[in-house]
This record gives structure tokens, sequence and C-alpha cells, in this order.
């Protein structure tokens, strides 16, 4: 038996465990069985198939080591206008976990990505409405690429060959043609930003796949990275975002912003999966990306996450919460990273 077949054959059963630990009274039927050597030989792996461990993806890192998403930030002082933040986001609204197993509405709970082999896969010139701001192709995609059901409709490619993540927002591939918003080429083993003012395939001009709890990484026991979430209401920017929607305004959080979780907050009542959770947001934090629901967190769908699990969650609070200071951590204005 091959080295990677073993390896493959190991993963699917250590899969098949983590599926029956964390989902244990879900009502969801799942069948898994571990193929014969016979079997695994007969079938080629997919090129979307999704290879994740606690901190990369497909070997490719999510942004070097000293990059402002994994940059703890539980010793940075409070900003000082955390309060105004967190009253303006609702400091007595509710935290949502905007994904999950199943279907809402008819389509996945989350954000969700594509691993591909770039060679192995279709490349196509995007065609964008916001032009002036989005990259140059050609994007790979696979044949039948993993969408967004929201609004936002992004679709997002890592490619694990040269680990470079695509990103394209309002996204459409149709009759061979890809269509969207805008698009935007991210080189993971570099903490390059967008050019000042650029936006990306978020508003805030910042990658979204690196923000996104992954449920391999609460499997593994350790989120490693800050969080993306969004607010209805932002104004202006501050490092590391690099666009806005409206203008600065006294009192109103900026793209960018950075929260914690209150080192105080009494985490050991949770689940060890949901305290995995709230440990990254008080290390790591939570990082405002995009205009949306209020405190609502992203995270990529899996049939392996247990819904009702989640909804515990629902219990945080904007008050649970207080703005960082992120501007200590900077080196380069123009540069993602952090110290």
């Amino acid at each position: 038996m091959s080295r990677n077949l073993v390896v493959s054959v190991v993963v699917l059963f250590l899969s098949t465990l983590a599926c029956n630990f964390f989902s244990p009274n879900r009502g969801v039927p799942t069948t898994v069985s571990v193929p014969t050597e016979e079997e695994a030989q007969a079938v080629e792996p997919s090129p979307q198939e999704q290879i994740v461990s606690e901190a990369n993806i497909a070997n490719c890192p999510m942004f070097p080591a000293n990059n402002y998403w994994n940059t703890p930030v539980d010793s940075l002082p409070v900003h000082p206008q955390s309060a105004s933040w967190t009253n303006s986001i609702g400091s007595a609204e509710n935290l949502k976990m905007d994904f999950g197993s199943g279907e809402w509405d008819g389509g996945l709970i989350g954000i969700p990505f594509n691993v591909v082999a770039g060679s192995t896969v279709t490349k196509y010139e995007g065609e964008f409405y916001y032009p002036g701001e989005s990259d140059a192709g050609p994007y790979p995609m696979p044949e039948n690429p993993l969408r967004e059901w929201g609004s936002d409709h992004h679709i997002l490619v890592v490619d694990t060959e040269t680990c470079i993540l695509y990103e394209v927002f309002d996204a459409n591939l149709e009759n061979g043609q890809l269509t969207g918003g805008g698009g935007a080429v991210w080189d993971l083993n570099s903490n390059a930003l967008r050019p000042d003012e650029w936006t990306s395939a978020d508003a805030a001009g910042l990658p979204i796949v690196p923000g996104l709890i992954r449920y391999d990484e609460v499997a593994a026991g350790e989120i490693k990275h800050a969080l993306r979430f969004t607010a209805e209401e932002t104004a202006g920017y501050i490092w590391p975002a690099r666009h806005q929607t409206s203008d600065p305004q006294d009192g109103i959080p900026p793209f960018g912003a950075r929260f914690r979780l209150s080192a105080d907050y009494d985490i050991s009542g949770f689940p060890n999966e949901m305290q995995v959770i709230l440990q990254a947001m008080k290390t790591y934090g939570i990082i405002l990306a995009d205009n949306g629901s209020n405190w609502y967190v992203s995270g990529a769908p899996d049939e392996r996450w247990d819904n009702d699990m989640l909804h515990l969650l629902d219990v945080l609070t904007g008050e649970d919460f207080e703005a960082v200071d992120t501007s200590v951590m900077m080196v380069d204005p123009n540069s993602g990273e952090a110290k």
C-alpha cells in the first residue's frame, strides 16, 4: 500500500471517529465505511477534496506565522473607543455562529471554500464590475465550485500547488465564463496587503478564508488565528483593512477593528469543542471584515458540526467583548506583518 493511500485511509477513519464524537445526537444518519485497499486504489482523489489540518490547508499556510491573522491580541491594550464601538454594534445583541451542518433555505450554512491542484483544473479570466480594484487572473476553478449560498455568493479557491488563494465576490461560473463583483489573489506565503483603498472579495479588503472557523481546527483542539465577523454599520478603516464603505465617524467601528472576548469570561461550562472557539476569541480575537448582521461570526460549513452545540454560543453578547488597540502590532502600514 502506498504512503498516500495509507494517509487517505487513516484520515477517513479518523474523520469517522470525529463525526461520532462531536455529533452524538444530531439525528442525521451518516454512514461512512473504510474502503478496502482494492477499492481505495480504484478511486482517484478529487481535486476539490479539502485536505485541512488545524493550521494549514493542504500544506499551504494561512499566511506567515507573523501575519496579523495569526498573532495573539490577549495582551494588547484596550482601544479608547472600545465602549463606543461595542455599543454601536450592540452591547446587548447576541453573537451568532454563522455556519453549521446541513442546509438552510436550500443552501449550505456558512462560507465554503474549494481546494484544487491548479494545473488540473480550468483557469478563467474574470469579468468583474469592479475591475479597477480586482486582480488579474486567471482564476483556477473546479468544474462545479462550492459557492456561498448567501447574497455575497463568494467562490474561494486554494491552489495547493502554488499556495495562492483566489477569492471572488458575487461570483458566477457559467457557460465557460467567470463573472463577479471583484476578484482578489493572495500569496499565502506573503504578508502583502491589498493596495490602499482597494476592496477585495470582502468589503474591508481582507482575505476571507484565513478568518473562517474550520471544523478540523476544533477537532484538533486549537484555533490559532483570528476570526472574521460582520456588523451592520461601519465607518472608515484601520490597519490591516484597506477599504471602507462609508467615511470615518466617531463612535462607529471601522473595518479592521479587532475585538476579543474578555479574559474573565468563564468558558469552563461549555463543551470542550465550544471552548476551543471561545479561547480563540480570547487569544486571537475577531476582526470586523464586512457589512452584515451584527456579531455574525463566519465559518466553513461541514456536516460534522453539531448545530445545537454551536447555538450554545448564542448566549454571548457584545458586552462580553472589548476592542483592542492593534496599532501597536503594526510593523508597516502597507504590510500584514505583526509584532
